[in-house]
């Protein structure tokens, strides 16, 4: 079965899986952005899409509201 998410995506859901796992709560859009090397738009423009696709929830205006919406055996790369 192919996945329903791009590489890049998949990166972004398994890192949320498991910083949720290692720290007991979700990453913020900072944290993310320090693990990927990239600006904050961009990890916000990627947070946006993902869910648009389905693939995790949040609460805006919320820190650290991610969910995933998939089986964390879907987010592995």
């Amino acid at each position: 079965m192919t996945p329903e998410y791009t590489t890049k995506q998949g990166q972004y859901l398994a890192f949320i899986h498991y910083y949720t796992k290692l720290n007991g709560r979700p990453p913020a859009e900072r944290d993310m952005q320090g693990y990927f090397k990239v600006t904050p738009p961009t990890v916000h423009q990627m947070v946006v899409t993902l869910t648009e696709r389905g693939l995790i929830s949040r609460e805006p205006g919320q820190p650290r509201s991610i969910q995933l919406l998939l089986p964390p055996s879907n987010c592995l790369i």
